[in-house]
């Protein structure tokens, strides 16, 4: 039987940083409220000519080395993002050409900050339908090129990020069940070209296109939301959570990480981190996330692996993977 493996992991943060003296400069905050409400110290910012597929690339690269394949045998490449460089091109297909994937296709989606999880899906489907062999899932965003910078209660939270992996086919477990879904709603916003006055007049800086969000109402439905789609793959699994060694959680603030965490009973210990060092990048959070717990050693072959996050849409999803 064929399985969908994860096989290489990769990550990319930009260099310039905004650490919370910066924010405090800005806007009217302080260290201790944002510490004490998101836990976030700092956020890694693209440069000004910086830009998704930039971010894009080289966690791509790295993905593609550490998987000890080459671009050439890549089928499929898939990537999220909710700040594309274009409408089209695909920012995929940037990817694809700059890093020389020259037998594979590509394509964007967007399932904002539970990409990942959808994305290792979908590969997954392919793999296993025998369709394809090696695909590449990568979950890149530039969030400050979005972020109103006016507004405390968001601006505080976003940073920029990329993190990719190959999913491949394989005799060996992998990504043994999955778990998506949606709730069409408004909880999380950016405009494209819809002209609305009322979205327009929720954000402090008047701008569209720039990132709002209900926050208690997210906080809500994140916290149960992943929680229980963590408790459905498990389910799925005919497992327990005395079988899991790491859950890798999106990491949107603490306070919702915390909550959710509690709700799954889970211990702390084997909650992988880190927001406080990149703050929330959407959908690269998990992947970055992932591919830091391989490099530190946190993750050893036959470790069984959550992966949870939620999203605008809203969206919602989790996997189970035998490393």
């Amino acid at each position: 039987m064929i399985n969908a493996k994860i096989i290489g992991t990769g990550a990319y943060v930009p260099e310039k940083v905004y650490d919370n003296a910066y924010m405090e400069s800005i806007v009217d905050t302080n260290d201790e409220w944002i510490t004490r409400r998101t836990g976030i110290k700092e956020r890694h910012i693209a440069a000004d000519d910086e830009y998704t597929t930039d971010l894009a690339i080289k966690a791509a690269q790295r993905a593609v080395e550490n998987a000890g394949i080459s671009a050439e045998e890549l089928d499929l490449i898939i990537l999220a993002t909710v700040t594309p460089d274009y409408f089209t091109p695909a920012c995929a297909c940037i990817v694809q050409k700059v890093i020389g994937a020259v037998n594979a296709a590509a394509f964007d989606y967007n399932a904002a900050c539970s990409a990942f999880v959808t994305g290792i899906t979908i590969a997954k489907q392919f793999i296993v339908s025998g369709t394809y062999k090696n695909i590449l899932v990568i979950c890149a965003d530039v969030l400050s090129k979005a972020t109103d910078y006016k507004d405390r209660a968001t601006c505080v939270l976003f940073g920029d990020a990329a993190g990719a992996a190959v999913v491949a086919a394989s005799e060996e477990p992998g990504i043994l069940t999955t778990d998506l879904g949606s709730d069409g709603d408004l909880s999380i916003t950016c405009l494209a070209y819809k002209e609305d006055e009322e979205e327009n007049a929720k954000r402090v800086s008047g701008e569209k296109n720039t990132i709002w969000m209900a926050g208690q109402a997210v906080m809500k439905f994140a916290v149960k939301a992943m929680a229980d789609a963590s408790n459905r793959v498990i389910e799925k699994a005919g497992l327990t959570w005395d079988d899991i060694d790491l859950v890798v959680p999106h990491q949107a603030n603490y306070r919702i990480v915390d909550s959710a965490i509690k709700r799954m009973g889970v211990d702390k210990d084997k909650v992988y981190l880190t927001l406080h060092k990149y703050g929330n990048t959407s959908a690269s959070c998990i992947p970055v996330a992932l591919s830091e717990a391989e490099a530190n050693g946190r993750i050893k072959k036959g470790d069984k692996i959550i992966l949870v996050g939620f999203g605008g849409g809203l969206t919602w999803g989790a996997a189970l993977l035998e490393w």
